[in-house]
């Protein structure tokens, strides 16, 4: 896909090494975002619709996408991949461990198949207002790709007012760090997962992350949520 290819991923990387998220402006553009917002009725798409509230998971729903995934959300999975795979494994040798992820996604689903996470966990998520998202972190099973990625869909201050994307970082032996991602329709934010390298006094550790949306004040927002490993 030539536009993931034309990205700057040195600066991708390096903003990842420093805060542990980086932005991406314009990865899609207005008529595919409103494409994608279209597909969120359309049942036949999606494998499960999750409502949040009961789960205690905050308030507003979201919907995991079936097999074959649309055009679109299956090209930037199977694109972005490579890159943050490089990423991923010169994260692995800071932190001291021997894992290392496939090339290429295909082979990183073989592997998250093999191991009996098979359903597919891009999704779409719908906030009206008064809706927002607790802090979390999307596992879904033992094997975890390391960073996933999140494509704003709405037109903040026309669809919707507030709802803005959060993550907090807790590094060891500190109180946590919050940081406020601003983002426009079609911006993308890629992010650590679960943790994250950072280099301390005491040599290189581990800084756990947590994401979520902030309440929604007025009107509708739709996010594309792509996670690059399968569920159990």
């Amino acid at each position: 896909m030539d536009r993931v290819e034309r990205l700057d991923w040195a600066g991708i990387s390096a903003a990842l090494d420093a805060q542990g998220y980086a932005t991406i402006p314009g990865l899609i553009d207005a008529e595919e975002a409103g494409a994608l917002v279209a597909l969120y009725d359309e049942d036949e798409r999606f494998r499960n619709r999750v409502i949040m509230a009961p789960r205690g998971y905050g308030e507003g729903e979201y919907r995991y996408f079936s097999y074959p995934l649309p055009a679109l959300v299956s090209g930037l999975r199977e694109a972005m991949y490579p890159p943050l795979a490089a990423i991923a494994n010169r994260w692995q040798q800071r932190l001291g461990t021997e894992h290392v992820y496939p090339t290429d996604h295909a082979g990183y689903l073989a592997r998250c198949h093999a191991a009996g996470q098979r359903r597919p966990t891009p999704l779409m998520l719908r906030y009206r207002a008064g809706d927002f998202n607790c802090l979390h972190q999307d596992l879904y099973g033992e094997l975890v790709f390391p960073l996933q990625l999140a494509i704003l869909l709405a037109r903040p201050r026309v669809d919707f007012d507030g709802g803005e994307f959060v993550l907090t970082e807790q590094r060891p032996r500190r109180q946590s760090r919050v940081e406020v991602v601003p983002l426009a329709q079609g911006d993308a934010v890629v992010f650590a997962v679960r943790d994250r390298p950072v280099q301390g006094a005491r040599g290189v550790s581990r800084a756990n992350l947590r994401h979520g949306v902030s309440r929604v004040r007025a009107g509708l927002r739709h996010t594309l949520g792509i996670i690059f490993h399968d569920a159990t």
